[in-house]
């Protein structure tokens, strides 16, 4: 049934798009979109999208939410500590890949994470293997994996965990 499930999202969500890329609900237009939107979906119903083990309750919307907000807020918070760090003529920085570890269950929340870190300046995920991640981070602070978790994880997981399980 999750299969099912999963495939009937994806369908909906490429047809969302379509509808509102395309912005006429013309039948031939429509039959197009439907036609690619069904296709796309068949060929990758495998594949991970945003809802794939989503939880949809009312925690888990809230908590998407607050990830997002979290999110942001690091974003800029890293953007600014990389610029003073770049802009300061020392240049200090301490680079090193550090191995910090996931209590995230689901594949999705464990990419969601990996890529939440990619995408905060500073940390690049190089790998995910399981509950590992191996994390190349600017200004290595830790290399002790519980302290690195809680610098680099521990944020986006809080909020991850609730969503993705």
């Amino acid at each position: 049934m999750s299969k099912a499930r999963d495939l009937a999202v994806l369908f909906a969500t490429l047809l969302l798009f379509w509808l509102m890329l395309d912005g006429t609900l013309a039948a031939d237009t429509l039959i197009i979109g439907v036609m690619a939107s069904l296709s796309i979906a068949l060929l990758f119903r495998d594949s991970l999208s945003f809802f794939t083990e989503f939880r949809a309750t009312p925690q888990a919307f809230v908590a998407g939410l607050l990830y997002y907000g979290f999110f942001f807020k690091e974003l800029i918070k890293s953007n600014f500590k990389l610029a003073s760090i770049v802009l300061s003529p020392s240049l200090p920085i301490n680079p090193g890949i550090v191995k910090v570890r996931t209590r995230l269950k689901s594949r999705m929340g464990r990419l969601m994470l990996a890529n939440s870190i990619t995408l905060t300046p500073g940390t690049l995920t190089v790998e995910l293997d399981g509950e590992w991640l191996y994390v190349h981070w600017v200004t290595v602070e830790s290399t002790d994996i519980e302290t690195a978790t809680a610098k680099i994880v521990a944020g986006f997981e809080h909020y991850l965990e609730v969503m993705y399980g």
